[in-house]
């Protein structure tokens, strides 16, 4: 049996945080490709197939199975492994895509298993699992959006997650339930029960902006949440760089750009 490998870590910065691991002689993190900030002399950068853990030791075909679930859903084929090859510590950093927070999570104390949203995912001790996660509920199969198809981190090792805006970490305790927008889901226990539920009303269908269906969490268990999902902050980018007013080119166009801040450049 792989054993977790027992990094250490330090986390970075406010808004756009990174992650700075620390390997002992021999030790290895994985991570997804394109999560690579900097490292020290005496690291070796390896692309592999997998995650290399454990759990992908059942020859080419079970690793070609396991690798080809992530490449279904957009994920990918292949991780890059940070190995410590020299002889004192070295230290290798990963960094957020985009604005919000870095979560560590020590998977020993969390039950051995953690669901999270397919982006969310940053780096992680060798040794640690990262595969796909299917919600085998009609409703959330049919309905769940963001939330139906997500991400499972296990083992007992030291993983991190990442995600937007302010982090809210919950505490569920058992049969509390807790409502919320799919995209604002980050991650979850193993023990928390995943659902997705219709919102009722002939308002909320027609007007409530919202959506018609949002997840519901039920305890017990841990949860994270983020305020800004990446999907709802992109969506917004797109229609204000796509948008165009009517005004422009006027004069009542350069008032308005004006007293918005448009014209202050």
């Amino acid at each position: 049996m792989i054993s977790n490998h027992e990094i250490d870590y330090r986390i970075y910065g406010e808004e756009m945080q990174y992650v700075e691991v620390e390997l002992d002689p021999n030790e290895t993190a994985v991570a997804e490709p394109g999560a690579f900030m900097m490292m020290d002399d005496g690291i070796q950068m390896q692309t592999m197939f997998g995650d290399g853990s454990n759990q992908q030791n059942g020859g080419l075909l079970g690793k070609l199975f396991s690798a080809g679930k992530r490449m279904l859903v957009g994920e990918n084929l292949f991780m890059t492994a940070f190995t410590n090859v020299s002889q004192g510590k070295k230290h290798v950093s990963f960094a957020s895509p985009y604005p919000g927070k870095i979560i560590a999570l020590d998977l020993l104390r969390l039950g051995g298993k953690v669901i999270c949203q397919k982006d969310a995912f940053l780096c992680a001790a060798k040794g640690v699992s990262i595969g796909i996660e299917f919600q085998r509920k009609l409703g959330t199969g049919l309905f769940g959006g963001e939330g139906f198809i997500m991400e499972k981190l296990e083992g007992d090792g030291m993983a991190f997650m990442h995600a937007g805006g302010h982090i809210v970490e919950k505490e569920l305790q058992p049969g509390e339930i807790l409502k919320i927008d799919t995209g604002c889901i980050v991650g979850f226990t193993a023990t928390v029960d995943y659902d997705i539920q219709f919102v009722g009303g002939i308002k909320n269908t027609i007007f409530g902006g919202e959506g018609l269906f949002f997840a519901q969490l039920r305890g017990p268990g841990r949860v994270w949440i983020q305020s800004l999902p990446v999907s709802r902050l992109a969506g917004r980018i797109l229609a204000y760089g796509t948008y165009q007013r009517k005004e422009e080119g006027s004069v009542l166009g350069g008032l308005g750009n004006l007293l918005d801040g448009d014209g202050w450049r």
